[in-house]
């Protein structure tokens, strides 16, 4: 007998909010008495926190999974720019998010990034719904490698030899499972690709995660309203129309999407990018985990040897990072974009 996962929703956003407000206690008190290591420390509770939260975002998805997969994605973008507008009015930082939308190089920068992740969420949704929780693990594994490519391709920044290993064992692990499954992992490489690529570009606009994603939302408000319209008017929404359990769980979209991102800004202020980036595997790593053990997915010989390779692969990026780090005295892992987030600077997992 499995356990319904989807109910503890409701719960952990109640949660959440409480965790946020001790997690704000802690980082207080830890910063008045010893300022760095508690600081540190109270870093590292947000982002295992957000990254958590970002492995366990299937369930809520598998909840929703009877809704069409657009009208999700309608729903997250709605109630995202709603909360996010709210938190962005009630913290003062208007005047930031005004200056940002003033320079069109930046909003044409938005508009591209939002566009990206849209794309992201919509995959991510379609993906949980429809079985392929493993493809959206593969996804955000292999995302760190797909943005070392991107970085060789469009920033013409050099490769170094251990850099090299990593993606080529990627790129034969993956080529391996679709020969094996006669079947192109599209959704893994379309999250991953979506992710990069959004991360690249975002790394060009001058706005950190909180404003950027609300812009991002705000940009896409009146296409995600005119399509919720539509589909009401036609009579095949399923808010309003189905139960009232099923609309708060809609609702609960904006929430799912801002408390990470909240967590994960928090931890990118407090950490050395060296630290979120060893973080940013926990949330593949939750989407493994539920993939595998709560919802049954296929994991046989195929999907061992190519989820080994990309491990094998990582761990070659990361130890390449870290001795680059210690001999250089800078931190050089890059910090994960989160298709919720700028993280995105998320961030925005799913």
């Amino acid at each position: 007998m499995s356990f319904p996962l989807w109910n503890l929703w409701p719960c952990m956003t109640l949660v959440s909010i409480r965790c946020h407000a001790e997690l704000e206690s802690v980082m207080t008190q830890s910063v008045a008495h010893h300022p760095d290591s508690r600081a540190a420390k109270s870093g590292v509770a947000y982002g295992v926190a957000a990254y958590l939260w970002w492995g366990l975002a299937p369930i809520y998805f598998k909840a929703v999974k009877s809704v069409p997969a657009w009208e999700v994605l309608a729903h997250r973008i709605i109630w995202s720019a709603v909360l996010l507008a709210f938190l962005v009015i009630v913290w003062r930082r208007v005047p930031i998010a005004l200056e940002a939308i003033r320079s069109a190089k930046t909003c044409r920068v938005l508009v591209a990034t939002a566009l990206l992740v849209s794309c992201n969420w919509l995959i991510f949704i379609w993906s949980v719904a429809h079985g392929y929780v493993l493809q959206a693990s593969l996804g955000y594994f292999i995302n760190p490698l797909v943005s070392v490519v991107l970085g060789l391709v469009f920033l013409r920044e050099r490769l170094r030899p251990w850099q090299w290993a990593s993606v080529i064992l990627a790129g034969l692990s993956v080529a391996y499972m679709t020969l094996q499954s006669d079947a192109f992992p599209w959704a893994a490489f379309g999250m991953a690709l979506t992710f990069a690529f959004y991360g690249l570009l975002r790394k060009t606009a001058p706005v950190n995660a909180l404003i950027g994603l609300t812009i991002e939302t705000v940009m896409l408000l009146p296409v995600a309203l005119g399509f919720l319209v539509y589909l009401m008017i036609t009579g095949s929404a399923v808010f309003a129309a189905r139960s009232l359990w099923m609309d708060g769980l809609l609702a609960l979209a904006g929430v799912i999407t801002a408390t990470p991102l909240l967590w994960f800004t928090e931890s990118a202020r407090r950490l050395k990018l060296s630290t979120v980036g060893f973080l940013q595997y926990i949330a593949p790593t939750g989407h493994f985990l539920l993939a595998v053990f709560a919802y049954g997915e296929t994991f046989e010989r195929t999907q061992l040897i190519t989820f080994s390779c990309i491990w094998t692969a990582l761990i070659i990026f990361t130890v390449d990072a870290v001795r680059l780090t210690r001999s250089s005295g800078q931190p050089r892992v890059p910090r994960p974009v989160r298709a919720d987030q700028q993280t995105a600077d998320g961030t925005v997992a799913g």
